[in-house]
């Protein structure tokens, strides 16, 4: 168990201060993380946490499929070195990318070339809970858990602490030099701030009306490397936008979720599981489950909306204080970049940190601006396409964001028979690369002479992939 001095540009043990998180999920732990080095950190959750992968009542959505990218395994593995080994020790899977998927995006087939990125792939339990047991164990850091969040202590220009009520419903305060708030999706900030005499910030928001609806499989056996298959929607067709995404997650199971926007959403029903997946835009998902075992019922989620708090453009940000992960923004689950996100801005606070030092003036306002980053790239990809379906609800994009759009599908029509413009999307699209990378001369120069090779006329499955799930569909080759 190291100590501050084996961190490099950590605090002397002398010098520590005070810290406290809100919310003991991913972006919580990933934030307790980031801080252990310069404070002794204090983790307050509401929930009791479960000892290994299991459910928790604070993440209804681990139910549903969730995409790690590589972006945010980086970042994760940057603040708990030896994560990922301890997660395919526990029975995730590092899957590549290209390589180990099988998609049908809007534009066309992709072409499982040799690996240019990759993802993490089990359940949202295991992920969790991996990280759990890495960061609990570090010195420095205490999880209380069963607590609940009354508000913050301070005033309008700085935050001193928090305070909380216990299970047994005593009421304390807790003194902190940062208070970071991880509470999710439902987070209270607002409110707290408000309260405070802080101005509110700008809030956003774009609803395509999402239903995500998920069910748990065995997969058959031989299917132990088996590639993630999704079929995407196409945004650009005046119907409902409706997908299907299979990952295989640890104990030889395959964790499937279907979706739908506004129009076109799916149900609890067990009886349509399998037929909505079929009436896709290709029926891949929905034949690869025809002998598969179901082992758990369907699970429907409607709180999908993309929402973000615009924190950082409040001129009066108090010190002491910051927002990370879904407490800032939330993203169509379809893109899977929550995670990844809040990996990231975990990774900026703690830079801010050591480059300033944690009661250095305007440290707070410098990670809420920092933390806009990761943000406003993944708020760019899902609100720049959801906004498109039918009856969504949000600000329509103006002239530049639809003259983009047109270069990106463009693009993404490209990608499907030329690797150095897929491998451009998928650096974006995984959160490894900035947005601009799409507009790199080289890029520009492929966009405009367009694919290398004809599109595939089907689902790209080897001939073992097929042999081993009944009535998979035929090859479409590589």
């Amino acid at each position: 168990m190291s100590e501050p001095a084996d961190v490099p540009g950590s605090t002397a043990p002398s010098e520590l201060r005070r810290a406290v998180v809100i919310g003991g999920g991913l972006a919580g732990l990933l934030s307790a993380a980031a801080l252990r080095p310069y404070a002794d950190v204090t983790v307050i959750e509401r929930d009791l946490l479960p000892e290994g992968p299991a459910s928790r009542r604070g993440v209804p959505q681990a139910r549903h499929a969730h995409l790690l990218w590589s972006g945010g395994v980086r970042a994760m593995e940057e603040l708990l070195p030896g994560v990922t080994d301890a997660w395919l020790a526990a029975g995730a899977r590092r899957i590549p990318l290209p390589t180990g998927l099988v998609s049908l995006s809007a534009q066309g087939w992709v072409r499982r070339w040799p690996e240019m990125e990759f993802m993490i792939a089990c359940s949202r339990d295991l992920l969790e809970s991996v990280i759990r047991a890495e960061v609990v164990r570090q010195s420095r850091i205490t999880v209380v858990q069963g607590t609940e969040l009354l508000g913050l202590e301070g005033g309008a220009s700085r935050v001193t602490g928090v305070r909380i009520r216990s299970a047994d419903g005593e009421e304390r305060v807790l003194a902190a030099d940062l208070v970071v708030d991880a509470s999710g999706r439902g987070s209270r900030a607002t409110m707290w701030l408000d309260a405070l005499g802080v101005p509110p910030a700008p809030l956003g928001e774009v609803d395509s009306g999402l239903v995500y609806a998920s069910r748990v499989f065995r997969a058959p056996a031989g299917t132990e490397e088996f590639p993630v298959v999704n079929v995407q929607p196409d945004a650009g067709r005046p119907v409902p936008g409706q997908s299907a995404t299979l990952v295989p997650i640890e104990g030889g199971r395959w964790l499937v979720t279907v979706s739908g926007t506004r129009g076109g959403q799916p149900t609890a029903s067990a009886e349509e599981f399998e037929a909505f997946a079929r009436n896709l835009r290709h029926p891949v998902v929905g034949e690869l489950l025809a002998d598969a075992e179901p082992l758990t019922d369907v699970v429907v989620t409607r709180s999908t909306v993309n929402r973000r708090r615009f924190y950082e453009k409040v001129s009066a940000w108090p010190e002491g204080f910051v927002a990370i992960g879904d407490s800032v923004a939330t993203y169509n689950p379809l893109y899977g970049h929550g995670m990844s996100v809040a990996a990231q801005s975990a990774l900026v606070l703690r830079e801010r940190v050591a480059a300033h030092g944690l009661m250095a003036p305007r440290l707070a306002r410098r990670v809420q601006r920092a933390v806009a980053g990761p943000v406003s790239m993944a708020w760019q990809l899902a609100t720049e396409t959801d906004i498109r379906y039918p009856e969504a609800v949000g600000e329509q994009p103006g002239l530049v964001q639809r003259l983009f759009t047109r270069y990106v599908n463009r693009l993404l029509r490209t990608a499907t028979g030329r690797p150095l413009v897929f491998r451009a999307f998928l650096g974006v699209m995984t959160l490894s690369k900035p947005p601009g990378t799409l507009l790199a001369p080289e890029v520009l120069l492929a966009v405009v002479r367009g694919p290398l090779k004809a599109p595939l006329t089907g689902p790209p499955l080897t001939e073992g992939e097929r042999a081993a799930v009944s009535g998979a569909p035929e090859e479409a080759g590589r």
